[in-house]
């Protein structure tokens, strides 16, 4: 992309984080922007903790206000994926609004999920995850609603459906406008590499004679492609070519579909009930759309976590219901994609990418107090809605949010702190996972602090306890872990499903009475392996694994530490402005 198109992509962006912070805390007409946002959660403790933090945003005027904000959770039992979240939101809000539904812009971000990949998004949700940028401080809602702050105006009564983790950034000419206005499906496609295309939906056009270099196209779309190999791209006709002769594809990441085709999903549930099976959003329906669409699809399960036994036979009556349906592609030719979803890719993005950087505005302290003075380099790190003591410092690479450091603590290089409570003169060592839970204990309030390597692999299971020298920790097998803490891999516990053994599921955090206390706890843990020392845990301390933190996670206490901080920072940012009139 060329200083050129970069320039254009860098204003558009802005004016739709202004136009966007010109609507919070302000009620919208009907007919001024969505009508309906919801937000999907896994389960009903998710939704919980959804409906909490929008009730609260709602409440500080972070938000759009007179719109119905509303979350809906899977039923319980099945995974279903984001495409039978899809068709559940769609029956439930057919309960709720009736016909009038027909009438409404909806905007439906699917958030569920256990974000293993970040653990920090995981008690409170990844559409929830901390941005530095804006004032008040933008999380991913208020991301996703800023950029597509421009579609409702532009957009027929439907559904334009999102993830809760990609960050979408386009421009368009003055002239022109992405309009939502044709039956069947309409995407947005993003000119993409082929090995990236690899890993995402690729659409294969009905013409490619006909493609222009401007920066958007509209265009229809043959068919469908999901995480297809190079060959297979090649064979279908999807790679293009570009002015300067290099191959891309164009990509998925956003799509609109019409109410009369909402019908059509609708009827899909009512047909199958129950689901039993989790449903791919974009690989399940968009590959049943377009006139080049071929029944194979749905016998290929490569792509599939775990497959279920009616899988192929929903992935038929979808095809065959959606069959002859029309996709429409909205060719984004000066925009980019980012996926956030990871630890990596968050500390990536929001430490060292000068790219989202200078798109966004990113800054490298937001709504915080401290002092910079002590930061190895300028812009090399993030701090965000957090109070640290100017006598700390903060490595190269490393994300602070939500955390009170006190006097003389010290993060290291590429690591993650998130809610945590540090105590005076501690060391965090490089590349480490540190997160806070308030959970519920034994009628009584306790904390949990997980700790893990930033690229350790939270998913990597082993079928018995008898394996786990194959599951590591911190660089090391977990074996030789439990040995620095005085336990055995017989004195080892496992929460859930036992015939999984996964770090997610290990016991190995202990539980403590204060917040400050469990992250001293942990940190001593982690420092014992690096440092090849023991630490000797007390008999009767009970340990849990981030999956029971999760299940008897205190939503209310851990929202009420980020207010003390949003008190905090607030009085203390309001005095300095004071004292500096």
């Amino acid at each position: 992309m060329d200083e050129k198109y970069n320039k254009q992509l860098k204003i558009a962006t802005r004016q739709k984080l202004i136009k966007f912070d010109h609507l919070r805390g302000k009620s919208m007409k009907p007919g001024e922007f969505w009508d309906v946002v919801v937000v999907t959660a896994v389960d009903e403790s998710q939704k919980d903790a959804y409906e909490l933090q929008i009730n609260a945003k709602i409440k500080r005027k972070e938000l759009p206000l007179g719109i119905d904000y509303r979350v809906v959770s899977d039923p319980p039992g099945y995974k279903i994926g984001n495409g039978g979240a899809t068709l559940y939101t769609l029956q439930q809000l057919s309960d709720v609004y009736g016909t009038v539904l027909n009438k409404l812009r909806v905007l439906l971000i699917h958030a569920g999920g256990l974000s293993q990949r970040l653990p920090s998004a995981s008690a409170l949700g990844k559409i929830f995850t901390v941005l530095p940028l804006g004032n008040p401080l933008y999380q991913m809602l208020e991301l996703k609603m800023a950029m597509y702050v421009d579609f409702p105006s532009h957009m027929r009564p439907g559904v334009l459906v999102t993830c809760a983790d990609d960050i979408e950034l386009y421009s368009i000419a003055e002239d022109q406008c992405i309009s939502f206005d044709k039956p069947g499906f309409t995407a947005l496609g993003h000119p993409s590499s082929l090995s990236i295309g690899t890993t995402h939906g690729v659409f294969v056009l009905d013409s490619y004679e006909t493609l222009s270099h401007t920066e958007m196209q509209t265009t229809s779309c043959l068919r469908f492609l999901h995480k297809p190999s190079v060959n297979k791209m090649r064979d279908m006709g999807a790679v293009c070519n570009s002015i300067l002769g290099r191959e891309f594809v164009y990509t998925d990441s956003t799509y609109y579909f019409d109410f009369k085709t909402s019908q059509l999903l609708l009827n899909l549930l009512k047909e199958v009930g129950p689901l039993e099976c989790e449903i791919d959003a974009y690989g399940d329906f968009l590959q049943a759309l377009g006139s080049g669409a071929s029944v194979e699809y749905t016998s290929n399960t490569a792509n599939v976590t775990k497959e279920e036994g009616n899988l192929v036979e929903i992935r038929k009556k979808i095809f065959h219901l959606l069959r002859g349906t029309q996709l429409n592609v909205i060719l984004l030719n000066n925009s980019k994609f980012y996926h956030i979803g990871t630890t990596s890719e968050y500390l990536f993005h929001l430490t060292k990418d000068t790219a989202l950087r200078n798109d966004l505005g990113l800054l490298s302290s937001a709504f915080s107090l401290h002092s910079t003075e002590n930061y190895e380099v300028t812009n090399s790190c993030c701090v965000m809605y957090s109070v640290v003591d100017p006598s700390c410092s903060v490595g190269i690479g490393s994300v602070v949010e939500y955390c009170q450091l006190e006097m003389g603590v010290c993060i290291g290089k590429g690591s993650i702190i998130s809610s945590c409570w540090v105590g005076p003169g501690l060391s965090v060592p490089d590349l480490v996972f540190m997160h806070s839970l308030c959970v519920n204990h034994k009628h009584n309030t306790g904390y949990v602090t997980v700790v893990f390597g930033i690229n350790d692999n939270l998913k990597s299971s082993v079928d018995n306890r008898a394996n786990i020298q194959g599951l590591k920790l911190f660089g090391s097998s977990l074996p030789d872990c439990l040995a620095h803490w005085g336990m055995d891999s017989e004195g080892l516990h496992f929460s859930g499903d036992m015939s999984c053994c996964n770090l997610w599921n290990a016991c190995l955090f202990p539980v403590c009475c204060h917040q400050k206390t469990s992250f001293l706890k942990s940190l001593e843990m982690l420092q014992a392996v690096l440092n090849g020392t023991t630490v000797t845990l007390p008999k009767d301390i009970q340990l849990m694994s981030m999956q029971q933190a999760l299940q008897t996670k205190n939503l209310k206490e851990m929202l009420k530490f980020r207010t003390g901080l949003f008190n905090e920072i607030t009085q203390k940012l309001s005095r300095n402005l004071l004292n500096n009139l």
